[in-house]
């Protein structure tokens, strides 16, 4: 897997290897799971993604932080690297997460395709 360091290199990366609508298959499950309302068409562009993942993403650090902490539970996004983010700005915080919720969830995809 190559180093990614932005959202944007996630998605690019999943286009590349034809993987783009399981990652956003593996998104909505696991919000599904969570209970949280985030449900996006696998068409969808990845900036389009982004934008409303970015914005759901806010949301529930604003609005209903314990479900934003099951959601990061249930996708498995790792408590260290969560713990080493600053939280003083919400909005740069949920831009943050948003690229460990990409990058686990690419994870998840991409070791599911290229071990099953």
């Amino acid at each position: 897997m190559l180093a990614l360091k932005t959202p944007q290199d996630i998605l690019d990366a999943s286009l590349k290897s034809e993987l783009y609508q399981k990652l956003i298959q593996q998104l909505n499950k696991d919000f599904r799971f969570a209970n949280i309302y985030f449900e996006v068409e696998v068409d969808v562009s990845p900036q389009v993604l982004i934008t409303q993942l970015h914005e759901t993403v806010f949301r529930l650090i604003q609005i209903n932080f314990t479900d934003y902490l099951n959601l990061l539970y249930i996708i498995d996004v790792s408590e260290k690297l969560i713990k080493e983010l600053d939280g003083s700005d919400a909005l740069k915080l949920s831009e943050q997460v948003v690229f460990l919720i990409l990058k686990r969830e690419w994870q998840k995809v991409w070791f599911k395709n290229q071990f099953s």
